[in-house]
């Protein structure tokens, strides 16, 4: 649901509210044309893990370096008493080391170790908590205690768990938090003469999204849900490419039991060395058996990305660090066996896998993108294999290619014709621009090719000088969106991104929804996209002014969708100008006798540079108002830097 503000304004007080500056202006909306459909993918969602989006965020474990696998083994623990990391007869393979908790030797020393998570272990106060792990004795009977710390030090809770076998088992107990703690710690204590092994250390609060154990925290996968995305990418950009192919994303490790999915090195832990994150790692604890099934819960289309055999090309200038077209069979095998793995059945090598995880029905996947931001003839070298594999054996399936990583110049021009060739079914462009280049762009898909591929405006975000997700940046996108409705028949799917930002972790910005580790904000440019997530329409509406497409004149921006479902004519506007302006709606065919309900919301700040914060979080959100809609015209005042949107419902 929005959240909204909500009044009621009558047509006397709507009269009260126009501002007589300058001259009306008609918006001819012809409700009698119905054009092009807009696809149910056309506003999603893009994840990539930066900014500690997986790890340390939408994904619910608390505990960082939970299976002691990274490179620095304790990294992430303080370890006391008599401590060693051990590998010997290890219960997984791909997470082989585990630690031994022995005697302190003392009746007065103890022997222990304490994790500090995600920049702290944060507690609610009463919420409940599931705390699990690995573990076997060394002989007879042994005994944990595992205790809650605050940011005093002071112990809020604790309770033993008594390990009663010499083989691996899993142990797990629920616990409550007695106060809230923004900073605490997880301490566990070896309290028995016996010494333990202990492996996959792991707590999740109870309430996570939908319930799931190895589940997402929920205010943050509630607030995905709530834009009502069509389409969910993932696992996202560069780390798809990896800082070098053997530290890509790797969809295969991603899968199967959560205990043994071996650790990865996050590509962006040293890129920006202004904002580097040394213990930023991925556990593939959030893997794509995950983001399929999150896909499914919020109603999206899940697009995968796979590897096309090319490392971070913005890292690796030499051709070694790249796969040779001749030697990409394993590659090309990993994006068939992800599309079996999605939708093949259970008898299947990878349909059989899904299945074991818990989901025997397939999850029904249309899209595969192949390769990220490439460029250069070595990218549609390289995905023309992919494509002829892909097509062979599964001719439905949709298949996106990239456009690089500019919008516009040398590459971009080299590579749309290159997919034109290739005959992929969509174009993934990206561009992370300047208000003034949002605001430049109302035509940009006006005049694109009709016959050739789709577009999907895979990551795009508006960047101000300041890089904060301030009002202004908000208003250039949905200046500019209005772009993308009015060429719905070209324009697919569109992704903001990135998605989220912990914000003490933070590497890349700005992003639709910060974070810390008790409380979320939803930006200016998040409520941009619900706006347009929750409105798509079922189709474009021909919407003119003076005869002309509205996408920049005067500083306006405007397009108008029919909404068969629900009989609804919406109309999107952007006043980008200094002056309020006042604009006739003319829903040309409606009938002038027509009786209907007319809403409008408004999203407005007098600051450009408003943000919402965590500690301000509603400072800009949408404001929705009712009139009286009688016949086909409405006078509507847009104020000055303001997003507008007109329902009108039959």
């Amino acid at each position: 649901m929005l959240n909204l503000k909500k009044t009621i304004i009558t047509g006397a007080t709507l009269s009260l509210m126009l501002a007589a500056n300058g001259q009306t202006q008609e918006f001819l909306i012809q409700t009698k044309k119905v054009g092009a459909p807009i696809q149910p993918t056309m506003y999603g969602l893009f994840f990539e893990d930066i900014n500690y989006a997986a790890d340390g965020g939408l994904y619910a474990e608390m505990i960082k370096n939970r299976s002691f696998e990274f490179p620095q083994n304790f990294m992430g623990w303080n370890v006391f008493g008599n401590v060693d990391l051990l590998t010997e007869n290890a219960p997984f393979d791909r997470n082989p080391h585990y630690v031994r908790l022995s005697d302190a030797g003392h009746g007065h020393k103890a022997t222990g170790i304490e994790n500090e998570g995600f920049f702290g272990v944060a507690y609610k106060k009463g919420e409940d908590y599931r705390f699990s792990v690995w573990a076997k004795a060394d002989k007879g009977d042994s005994k944990i205690r595992v205790e809650f710390i605050n940011q005093n030090n002071d112990v809020i809770n604790r309770q033993d768990i008594k390990v009663d076998s010499n083989g691996w088992k899993q142990y797990e107990i629920i616990m409550k938090a007695s106060q809230t703690v923004a900073k605490g710690k997880l301490r566990i204590f070896l309290d028995s003469k016996n010494s333990v092994d202990l492996e996959h250390v792991s707590l999740f609060p109870v309430d996570t999204y939908r319930g799931e154990r190895n589940g997402m925290r929920k205010d943050l996968a509630q607030a995905l849900e709530d834009i009502n995305p069509g389409v969910f990418r993932f696992p996202g950009g560069c780390i798809v490419e990896g800082t070098d192919l053997e530290t890509r994303y790797d969809w295969k490790k991603s899968v199967g039991p959560v205990e043994n999915r071996p650790l990865n090195e996050n590509r962006w832990n040293y890129t920006f060395q202004h904002r580097m994150y040394p213990d930023y790692f991925q556990s593939y604890g959030l893997g794509f058996y995950e983001y399929f099934l999150l896909s499914e819960q919020m109603g999206a289309e899940p697009l995968p990305i796979v590897n096309c055999g090319l490392a971070c090309q913005y890292q690796n200038d030499s051709h070694e660090a790249h796969v040779a077209v001749c030697d990409l069979d394993s590659y090309i095998q990993d994006a068939m066996d992800l599309i079996e793995f999605a939708n093949g059945d259970v008898n299947t090598t990878w349909g059989k896998v899904r299945a074991e995880m818990g989901h025997p029905e397939p999850f029904n996947l249309k899209y595969i993108g192949v390769g990220n931001e490439q460029w250069g003839s070595e990218y549609p070298e390289r995905l023309q294999p992919f494509i002829t594999a892909i097509r062979s054996k599964y001719p439905k399936m949709q298949i996106v290619g990239s456009s690089g990583p500019n919008s516009e110049g040398a590459d971009f021009d080299y590579l749309w014709p290159e997919m034109k060739r290739l005959k992929v079914d969509l174009v993934d462009e990206h561009f992370y621009r300047s208000e003034d280049w949002f605001l430049s762009q109302g035509a940009r898909y006006d005049k694109y090719d009709r016959k050739g591929p789709k577009v999907f405006a895979g990551e795009y975000a508006c960047h101000p000088k300041n890089r904060k997700n301030n009002f202004m940046s908000a208003l250039s996108e949905a200046a500019f969106m209005t772009g993308l409705e009015r060429n719905a028949d070209i324009v697919h799917m569109a992704t903001y991104a990135p998605l989220f930002a912990h914000v003490e972790g933070w590497q890349w910005r700005p992003d639709m929804i910060w974070f810390d580790n008790l409380n979320s904000v939803k930006s200016v440019n998040y409520y941009v996209q619900q706006m347009y997530g929750h409105n798509p329409g079922t189709n474009v509406l021909p919407l003119t002014m003076n005869g002309e497409n509205v996408s920049g004149q005067n500083g306006l921006f405007a397009s108008a969708v029919w909404d068969k479902k629900d009989k609804t004519y919406i109309v999107k506007v952007a006043n980008t100008s200094d002056q309020p302006q006042t604009v006739m709606l003319n829903f040309k065919g409606i009938g002038k006798n027509a009786k209907a309900n007319g809403s409008q919301t408004m999203l407005k700040s007098d600051n450009l540079d408003l943000e919402n914060t965590l500690d301000n979080p509603n400072a800009v959100i949408p404001v929705e108002s009712s009139f009286t809609f009688n016949g086909e015209q409405a006078e509507v005042e847009l104020p000055a830097k303001s997003f507008m949107m007109y329902k009108v419902s039959l």
